[in-house]
């Protein structure tokens, strides 16, 4: 394992427990970014760095019964944290890294992403390997329950201009990654980028 997922499951591990203690009011703002997803009925979709699973119900709701809905995440803890909340009812639960993705090419109509992509340790191949797993025309979501300044903010550092989750910086990441992207809000309530699948 490397350094990088080494850090990160630490850095999880340690807040799993009580990750949706310290985040209670965001399952609005989580179902708010599903919906701008765009799922139908029998959708299939894969929730990158799932966490305690906060976006699975809301997941399993726009795909319904006969859709499939897949958490993965790196953190052990946060997967076991998922199962206590009761949310791999809603989604059948992954341990692996989203740079290799136990999943077929073209498998899945789209991808949800919640505060990952400024955990990757390669973003461009880890955008990479999510398209790889998306048909062409399927969509991903980066989402954040709340925008850069209030997360920098939050975490007391300053915003610089090489953040990657700034529009100059995402594009072209996307771009070269296999996507196109279509959307992009970053305010205080949220940031949310959109992007399709290049075909």
């Amino acid at each position: 394992m490397s350094d990088d997922h080494t850090r990160v499951q630490e850095f999880f591990g340690s807040r799993a427990d009580d990750w949706d203690l310290r985040f209670p009011d965001d399952g609005p703002a989580y179902a708010a970014a599903v919906a701008e997803l765009g799922l139908r009925e029998g959708d299939r979709v894969l929730d990158a760095g799932c966490g305690t699973g906060r976006a699975l119900p809301p997941l399993r709701t726009a795909v319904g019964p006969t859709g499939l809905v897949v958490g993965a995440d790196l953190t052990p803890a946060m997967l076991q944290a998922a199962v206590r909340a009761g949310r791999d009812r809603d989604g059948q639960l992954l341990l692996t890294d989203v740079s290799a993705l136990p999943l077929r090419s073209r498998a899945l109509d789209a991808v949800f992403a919640a505060g990952l992509v400024a955990h990757l340790p390669d973003p461009a191949g880890n955008l990479r390997e999510l398209a790889r797993v998306v048909r062409p025309g399927g969509v991903l979501a980066l989402f954040h329950p709340i925008g850069r300044a209030a997360l920098a903010a939050r975490q007391k550092r300053q915003l610089t201009p090489d953040d990657l989750r700034a529009e100059h910086n995402l594009r072209p990441l996307l771009s070269g990654s296999g996507w196109a992207m279509t959307a992009y809000v970053d305010e205080d309530g949220r940031f949310l980028a959109l992007a399709t699948r290049a075909g």
